[in-house]
Parts: C-alpha cells; structure tokens; sequence
C-alpha cells in the first residue's frame, strides 16, 4: 500500500502541466467557484462555534479544582472538532456538486491518456452524475463521521492522541481520494464496483487525499486549485490502473 501512497503523490507532479497542454482550465471555473464559496461558508461557521462548543465541553467538568486547565483543553478540542468536521463537510460538498463538471474534465484527460482507446464506457447525464457525485460523497460522509467522531474523543487521553491524529489524517485523505477517483471510476463501474475497486486501490486514495487536504492549509490558492490538481493527479493513475487490469495479460 505504501507504493501506492506514493503513486499517487507523485501524480501531482505533472498535472499542472496537463491541464495547460489539453486547455482544460476554462473547464474547471465553475468548480473552483464553488469550492471558494464553499469554503467561505463552512470555514466562516466554523470559526465562530468553535468557542461555544469549547465553553459547552468544558461544563462537563463540575470540580473547581483543574476546572481553568480542563477549560482551556476544551477550547483546543472544541476547534479541532470544528474545523476537522468543517473539513469533512467542506470536501464531500465540493466534490459532489462538482461531479457532473469533473468527469467529463477526467473523459478528456483519460482520452488524451489512452490514445481515445475505447472503453465500455457508461453514458450519464448531467443529473445521473450529479445524483452519482451526491450518492457517492453522501456515503462517504457518513462512514468518515463514524470514524471521525471517535478519533477526535480520543484527543483527551495523552500520548493515545498523537496516534489518533494521524489515523484521523489518513481518513481524511482516503475519503477526498476516493470521491476523486470516483470521477474516472464512474463510466466504468456501477455504484458498489466503485466502492470495491477504491477498498482495494486505497493506497492511491490516500495518496491522492494527502496532497489535496495539504492544498487546504494554503490560504485562498489551494482552495481555488485543489479540485483541479486533484482531479487531474487521480484520474491519470486511475486510468493506468484500468488499463492494467484491460490488458491482455490480465484477461
């Protein structure tokens, strides 16, 4: 899996370059809209129940004694707890409402990729990939919350907590590469395929996820450029992972 992990790193190398030599930007301006407003609202909202969610954790603690150091651990938790599930909110929103804009992008640069081999490809409408974009994120927001919640509880035991954040970074990052992948994925698979093929490709996911969530810490930039780069990086290895499992040897 680490191999994969680093494939799908380095797929970002020359996307970029991509998206410039097949004039895709204008393609991608709709999407960036999106993710910028997005982003605007959720992190905005975010910012502002931090501290009440903080001043809510910290009546739990009812002893006078500790009660200033328990308060201020509260605070800490309470805006990690926001802003990691402003992040998860932020993420699955953009890439469904981006779904039916990504994958014709992710057409393109699978044609320029194969040399316009022709796949079975499933035709969808603009709808079919807006329903597929919200089904598909709709679910993985869910599982990532199951498992999210959880980790972030376990911010309050010392030393267990540095492991549980980077479990919880590594969930973060499969579940944007998987929503990536998914724009590739859906003309080739139905909804439970996709999900199959992800589980047992997760290193490219999560390869692909980790970059995207280190775009969000640039300011205004990588947000604008992050469904773009990411995009482009996923369905490069996606399709060379399809043409592998396509060609005559593994027939």
């Amino acid at each position: 899996m680490i191999k994969n992990i680093i494939l799908g790193i380095k797929a970002y190398f020359g996307a970029f370059n991509l998206i410039s030599k097949l004039n895709l930007w204008k393609y991608f301006a709709i999407p960036m809209l999106i993710s910028f407003i997005t982003a605007i609202i959720i992190f905005t909202t975010a910012y502002g129940l931090s501290d009440n969610l903080g001043a809510f954790i910290s009546k739990i603690w009812i002893w006078e004694w500790g009660k200033e150091t328990f308060t201020t651990i509260s605070s800490f938790i309470g805006g990690l707890f926001i802003i990691v599930i402003g992040l998860i909110l932020f993420k699955h929103i953009i890439m469904a409402l981006s779904a039916p804009f990504m994958s014709p992008v992710s057409e393109k640069i699978e044609n320029h990729l194969t040399g316009n081999v022709q796949f079975t490809h499933r035709n969808t409408t603009f709808l079919q990939q807006l329903w597929r974009g919200i089904r598909i994120n709709g679910r993985n927001l869910l599982m990532e919350l199951v498992i999210t919640v959880p980790l972030l509880l376990l911010k309050f035991i010392p030393v267990v907590n540095i492991f549980s954040a980077i479990l919880l970074f590594a969930v973060q990052a499969y579940y944007a590469g998987f929503g990536n992948l998914d724009y590739t994925l859906e003309r080739h698979f139905k909804y439970q395929e996709s999900t199959a093929f992800v589980r047992k490709n997760r290193g490219l996911a999560i390869g692909n996820g980790v970059i995207f969530l280190l775009f969000l810490l640039i300011p205004i930039v990588g947000v604008i450029l992050v469904l773009p780069l990411s995009v482009t990086a996923a369905t490069t290895r996606t399709v060379e992972v399809l043409q592998l499992k396509n060609s005559p040897k593994n027939a």
